[in-house]
């Protein structure tokens, strides 16, 4: 792709157009009583809006117990300040539906707010939308202090006493193996996978093939896996939500913009489980298969006080990302704040990335971080010096410029794993201040420019590259370059 492509392209995306009538869900018998089993009553007030040509369904205050709700196109969910949407997590509530899950498709629980094929959607207000992801994650004994783990053990459930795992019934624990020998036996039928639906946690929220989407305002919170997952959307905006997961919730993403073009995040705030905002294409064979990549996409202005990455694009990116923006954000105490991460296997292409103007204070392993050996583990490290030929199933990332970096405290720098036979290749990163244990940690890089670079190292050299090719190093007075593995 072209650097210097028409600014035309990175254009805003549509926001819906949705008709100015209202429909309350209290005007069709739902209950805010926390009690009451509220899914048909919202269900009807959706429909119903979505036949009269489409307008606001109205959550006042309350608590509005509920199932699975399906979305429709030209709506608009409007949950008022004070009102608590929580989604009861009784499997049997939660029909399977082919949908998209770590890149491949597949067989997974209707997502508590679900909606395929559909244009004009908003979920907006003050109000909060609670997964119940309880009652469907498992948690691993090493996330847990002793006390928290001998109470969520007294609490019920079934344990893996092996594996340390923690889940919330037999019928999730043992799902597991289930789901892996259905999967190894090429079994794609619905009915076989109807006794594991307590295993197959849904997202929050599941949108596919969706146009003209809108997000503003409420706080999603407590997924079951994954919180915000638009699959496949085009002209989608994110703006003033509130994403909340605890911080040992498996799988527990913020938001995972997956294949999806023209997207506008802003002025969100993330504490989350795992990767906080996410971009993705698809996985391996399938994801290169369908060929559909994330493109056009920009964030700016938002936080992330907790989360595996502040801002990540992979590791399932086989059908590519394409011309991103990253701007005016702040990571403090995530694990790694701007990730990158693939391995081989996926192929895919990564192009066109800008992050400037980025702050980060207390981050645990890597500021910055390039890594093409991702194996699931929460750090970047761990490479191969031996190299491949270069296939389909080989990664590229290339063309990416990281301007004004600032970061107080990390393990490293900056990281860049990059493959052997398919070097990091057009990395210009200006502007990079940090106070790490370890500067800039290279290997495998091909046409890398480092200006005006200011680092406070406790380990020296404070830049060590190995395998890199074309390298310059501009107005960082005082660094050098060392050769180190």
């Amino acid at each position: 792709m072209n650097r210097n492509q028409n600014l035309e392209e990175y254009r805003l995306p549509e926001l819906p157009q949705i008709a100015p009538q209202n429909f309350s869900i209290a005007d069709y018998g739902a209950v805010g009583d926390g009690a009451a089993l509220c899914t048909a009553a919202i269900q009807e007030a959706i429909d119903t809006c979505a036949a009269a040509g489409g307008g606001k369904v109205l959550i006042p205050p309350g608590i509005w117990r509920t199932g699975p709700l399906t979305l429709r196109s030209r709506i608009n969910l409007y949950a008022d300040r004070g009102a608590l949407v929580l989604f009861d997590s009784d499997c049997s509530l939660y029909p399977l539906v082919s949908s998209q899950y770590e890149g491949v498709a597949d067989w997974r629980c209707q997502a508590p707010l679900d909606g395929e094929g559909l244009s004009d959607v908003a979920i907006t207000g003050e109000g909060i939308f609670d997964g119940g992801g309880e009652g469907w994650r498992p948690v691993k004994r090493f996330k847990m202090t002793d006390a928290q783990w001998d109470q969520l053990i007294a609490s019920g459930g079934a344990l893996d006493r092996e594996a340390g795992i923690w889940w919330p019934s037999a019928e999730a624990m043992e799902g597991e193996s289930i789901y892996r020998t259905l999967q190894q036996q090429g079994d794609t039928a619905m009915e076989s996978y109807l006794p594991i639906r307590a295993y197959l946690r849904p997202a929050l929220l599941s949108l596919r093939n969706c146009r003209q989407v809108l997000l503003e305002g409420p706080t999603f919170q407590n997924s079951p896996a994954w919180c915000l997952h638009p699959w496949a959307c085009e002209q989608v905006t994110v703006r003033n939500i509130h994403v909340r997961n605890p911080w040992y919730s498996q799988n527990g993403d913020g938001l995972d913009l997956d294949s999806c073009a023209y997207a506008l995040v802003e002025h969100c705030r993330f504490d989350v489980g795992d990767d906080a905002i996410c971009l993705k294409s698809g996985k391996d064979e399938e994801g290169r298969r369908l060929g559909l990549p994330c493109r056009f996409i920009t964030i700016r202005g938002c936080t992330v006080y907790h989360g595996h990455g502040g801002v990540v694009i992979g590791s399932e990116m086989s059908g590519g990302v394409h011309a991103v923006r990253i701007s005016d954000c702040l990571f403090i105490g995530t694990d790694i704040g701007l990730r990158f991460k693939s391995a081989r296997g996926r192929g895919g292409l990564v192009e066109d990335i800008v992050a400037e103007n980025i702050s980060m204070s207390g981050i645990v392993h890597e500021a910055v971080s390039f890594h093409m050996f991702y194996a699931g583990t929460e750090g970047s490290e761990g490479f191969d010096k031996q190299s491949y030929p270069v296939t389909e199933e080989t990664p590229e990332f290339r063309n990416i410029t990281l301007r004004n970096i600032n970061c107080h405290g990390a393990a490293t720098a900056l990281l860049i794993n990059g493959l052997p036979e398919q070097p990091l290749a057009g990395l210009t990163v200006e502007g990079l201040r940090a106070a790490a244990v370890q500067g800039i940690v290279g290997r495998y890089a091909e046409s890398l420019t480092l200006s005006e670079i200011r680092l406070q190292t406790k380990e020296t050299p404070a830049i060590r590259l190995h395998g890199c090719g074309n390298v310059q190093l501009i107005d960082s007075e005082g660094l050098s370059i060392e050769d180190g593995a």
